[in-house]
């Protein structure tokens, strides 16, 4: 009852706002079927990187370097496909992102670096490798590599979006994870009190290390999605991305303190922000405004987990 006392007021927010586009976009176009399975389609790739940081959020650290992680794996995936095939092309792909992701958590967890710093650094030199390859230019996908355009743009009984499919494995995995392992406990127990966690036997170091190189994997995940939809590995791919994620995990209710969240908030986020994104591009929004709608979504998110922090301890 009280996880589902949590996710009311997102259901709810889900609710109006489907009703607002619906009356806002011109043509009554909003909720139709294929709209609704467009939309879905662009939420599972934030999504999938919201899965990842709500974990990386859940211990108290962060992660900017997802959106730069997603243009790194699709390039890295793409350019190697000739040599490696697919299947070695996805893995060489999942193998870089998942590698940064234990950068960043051996960074966090052996020094004493913020991981907001830390993750700005990661950030701009997976940029940086992007970038280096093919003169920055685009890297398409031949059309004979059939299994990875397939990754983005299959359609599951003829009407459901694989990607969407792969989002609801990654939330099962993460979700049974996060709230059903001894793994997950821990998790909870470090963003909660890192000392107490430390006294009581918990391995924070092990534990960081691998919440970032799940983070990693995920973004190498939305990575091979992203540029299997858009047939092209696109080194300037994945800008904004992380802000996105980060404000669906917020919104959803995972605790920038640490210690307090869960997944199925955080896919609500993801839906929220998703339908802001296409609401109001529908409804001929200037992209200006749509900046600063989503950043005042992200103010109310955090000032209620701060009120919400407050009445707790009162």
């Amino acid at each position: 009852m009280k996880q589902l006392r949590s996710v009311l007021p997102l259901l709810a927010a889900i609710a109006v706002l489907l009703g607002i586009f619906t009356l806002w976009v011109p043509g009554n176009r909003f909720l139709t079927p294929g709209n609704l399975m467009d939309l879905a389609q662009q939420i599972s790739v934030n999504a999938i990187l919201a899965f990842g940081l709500t974990l990386v959020i859940l211990i108290g650290g962060i992660d900017l370097s997802v959106g730069a992680v997603v243009a790194l794996a699709g390039v890295v995936c793409v350019s190697v496909l000739g040599v490696a095939g697919p299947l070695g092309g996805l893995a060489v792909g999942l193998g870089a992102a998942i590698l940064f992701g234990v950068a960043n958590g051996l960074c966090a967890a052996r020094t004493r670096m913020p991981p907001f710093i830390i993750t700005l650094a990661t950030m701009l030199v997976a940029r940086g490798m992007a970038l280096g390859f093919n003169e920055s230019r685009p890297l398409p996908i031949g059309a004979d590599q059939t299994f990875i355009l397939a990754i983005g743009n299959t359609r599951v009984g003829s009407w459901l979006p694989l990607p969407v499919v792969v989002m609801v494995a990654v939330f099962a995995v993460t979700a049974v994870l996060l709230h059903r392992t001894r793994f997950g406990q821990h998790l909870f127990a470090i963003g909660g009190n890192r000392e107490a966690a430390r006294f009581t036997g918990i391995a924070i170091a092990r534990h960081e290390v691998a919440v970032y190189a799940l983070c990693g994997l995920c973004a190498g995940l939305a990575g091979m999605i992203h540029a299997s939809q858009l047939y092209s590995a696109e080194p300037a791919a994945g800008q904004g991305f992380e802000l996105n994620a980060i404000a669906a995990v917020v919104v959803g209710g995972t605790s920038f303190s640490g210690g307090i969240g869960a997944l199925p908030g955080t896919l609500l986020g993801a839906i929220i922000i998703g339908i802001l994104d296409k609401g109001l591009n529908q409804a001929g929004v200037h992209f200006s405004l749509q900046y600063v709608v989503k950043g005042m979504v992200i103010l109310v998110a955090v000032y209620a987990d701060v009120r919400r922090r407050k009445e707790a301890v009162q």
